[in-house]
């Protein structure tokens, strides 16, 4: 079994996404948390099952299932490392910059 890393960048991500969604609609924030640690799950189980985005590093994309939010993670042999949970509306840009400053 892969370890899991989650990026401090990704989990304020998460977090801001949370607070976001609870402002909304209370108990909406923690359906969002529960979706996304789903989603990692699902990759963590079989990551080579998501789309791959990337070749070098191994940069692939999981989709959470009940919200529009794209969970981006480096495949490395011994990790997984989540480095950006976008919302899908948000350019790819973003995930992109995430990756040359690591």
């Amino acid at each position: 079994m892969r370890r899991l890393i989650v990026r401090p960048e990704a989990e304020a991500d998460i977090t801001k996404a949370a607070i976001w969604y609870e402002s909304r609609e209370s108990g909406l924030g923690k359906e969002l948390l529960s979706d996304i640690q789903q989603s990692i799950a699902r990759a963590l189980h079989r990551p080579e099952a998501f789309l791959r985005i990337r070749k070098n590093p191994q940069v692939r994309r999981v989709l959470a299932k009940q919200f529009p939010y794209r969970i981006f993670f480096i495949l490395e042999v011994d990790s997984l490392i989540v480095f950006a949970v976008l919302h899908a509306a948000r350019h790819e840009k973003i995930w992109r910059e995430r990756l040359r400053r690591s």
